[in-house]
């Protein structure tokens, strides 16, 4: 993984990302299930070497910080557990695979829902469908919150992603949603510290959510929209 790129958290103001990371929209689309199957990039900024990312949500220049978290008096304390993911997480165990599920990061994208569950799918994976499918749905979940684990080799069942970030928006519950940290990108806390490097993470960017600075699905409640007319 490439050291140079990081993105480092600002106290009360927003994600400044160095290392001239590449920044897309990143959406989510439905299946023929009713349920989100698959991501399709949308937009792709110009790249830069670096920029800031609104935190607070009430940026007219979104995705990009344009100093509102002054003005309105952003409180972004960062709430979110510096737990390892491992020990953030329950471990269920199926015939096939292992998943992990640390709760407490769910962006509420709703990945999981497809095909009766990633839960229960894990559960049948001696099923060659069931385990493709609790596979492809833990690995679609944009956060990490859902992690598949090969038993023989005992590790995780990851996508290669490259370095870069993604602005999530959801059609389906007609909001915007967080950021998407992909491909192991540091992440620096406000007060200097290093949250663990994982391959999927995803950043609050309604200012709502109560794990900052992790997405807690609080988006959806709030309604957020960054604009994107295809939503209204």
């Amino acid at each position: 993984m490439e050291n140079n790129k990081k993105v480092s958290i600002a106290k009360n103001g927003p994600y400044c990302v160095y290392g001239n990371i590449p920044l897309a929209k990143q959406i989510s689309t439905v299946g023929k299930s009713g349920e989100p199957e698959e991501w399709k990039i949308g937009k792709e900024y110009p790249k830069q070497e670096s920029y800031s990312l609104c935190r607070c949500g009430k940026s007219k220049n979104k995705p990009f910080c344009d100093g509102s978290h002054l003005k309105n008096d952003f409180d972004g304390a960062e709430t979110a557990s510096r737990k390892e993911y491992i020990k953030q997480a329950e471990k269920i165990s199926g015939p096939d695979i292992d998943l992990t599920d640390a709760e407490e990061l769910c962006s509420s994208a709703r990945f999981c829902h497809l095909a009766g569950g990633t839960w229960d799918n894990v559960e049948k994976s001696d099923n060659p469908k069931s385990k493709k499918i609790a596979i492809q749905t833990a690995c679609n979940c944009p956060s990490g919150r859902l992690v598949a684990w090969d038993k023989k080799t005992k590790k995780p069942i990851e996508n290669k992603f490259e370095q870069s970030i993604g602005i999530i928006e959801d059609p389906q519950a007609k909001v915007s949603g967080p950021v998407w940290l992909r491909g192991g990108i540091e992440l620096e806390s406000a007060d200097g510290t290093k949250y663990e490097k994982r391959n999927r993470m995803t950043l609050c960017r309604c200012g709502k959510s109560k794990n900052k600075p992790f997405c807690d699905g609080s988006h959806i409640d709030c309604e957020f929209n960054d604009g994107d007319k295809s939503l209204l």
